[in-house]
Order: C-alpha cells, then sequence, then structure tokens
C-alpha cells in the first residue's frame, strides 16, 4: 500500500525520540527496510512502532527485504536480486502451504522464520511466496 492511501488511526503521534533515530538512517529520503528493523531492535522496541512513525513522518519504507516494495526500476525486488535462477530448498514449498493463516494468506514473520530454518535470503523466500500466487500481508512494518 502507497503511504499516500494509509488510513492512520486517529490521534496517533508520531514517536519522538524514533522519529530522531530513523533521520540519520535515510536513504534518499527514505527508510530501507533493514535499517528500520534494525533500528527496532536497538531501541526495544516494536517493527510497528518504527513503521509508524516513519508514515506519521511522511517517511517512505524502501527495499522490502521479502522484495515486495522499494526497488526502483524493478516492480519486485527478485527481478534486481536475480533470485529467479535459484534452486527452491527442499521442503520450502510444502512449508509455505502449512504456514498460512486461515485465509490462505502468510505473514512477514513467517517469512523471515522460514527464510532462516531453510538457509536463503528472505528475498528468496519472497519470491518464492509470490510464484506460489500465495498473499503476503501483515508486514512487520505496517506497510501493507
Amino acid at each position: 500500500m502507497a503511504l499516500e492511501d494509509k488510513i492512520l488511526p486517529a490521534g496517533l503521534e508520531a514517536d519522538e525520540h524514533v522519529g530522531a533515530a530513523i533521520k540519520p538512517r535515510l536513504e534518499d529520503g527514505m527508510l530501507p527496510c533493514s535499517a528500520a528493523v534494525a533500528l527496532a531492535e536497538e531501541l526495544g522496541c516494536l517493527p510497528i512502532l518504527v513503521g509508524q512513525t516513519s508514515d506519521i513522518l511522511a517517511i517512505r519504507l524502501t527495499r522490502c527485504q521479502l522484495g515486495l516494495f522499494g526497488y526502483p526500476g524493478h516492480s519486485k525486488g527478485w527481478a534486481a536480486a536475480g533470485v529467479a535462477e535459484l534452486a527452491v530448498p527442499a521442503g520450502l514449498e510444502q512449508a509455505l502451504a502449512e504456514d498460512r493463516d486461515e485465509q490462505g494468506n502468510i505473514g512477514c514473520h513467517e517469512l523471515w522464520r522460514l527464510a532462516e530454518r531453510f538457509g536463503v535470503s528472505r528475498i528468496h523466500v519472497g519470491y518464492i511466496t509470490d510464484r506460489l500466487g500465495i498473499p503476503i500481508r501483515r508486514c512487520k512494518l505496517g506497510a501493507f
């Protein structure tokens, strides 16, 4: 979902401490997903707080670690990363099917866990998930 299309909860205010910590991590005025998640870990807060603060400050997130958005010149990050040629680890497709929720979706958290379990990059798991037609929902940062 594009930043301008988001509807934030009424009364939601930017966390000043998080906002101040975001600014030095910006690249071309945008916050990379990896920097946002690392910042949340450093501050000991949930990634959604960093994402919401970014939204309130009108700072776009970029370079999704699953490859879903933020790759200029490419609709998806895996086109830039060249993961389409990589082998699919045995058992990953089955694990993706098993980790889906009641609506058939899978979340960012589950995909990160599967990438670690199968020893592949997050963007590779994002590509495979998309190729299988599994909707990815529940971004850690609230981007989608």
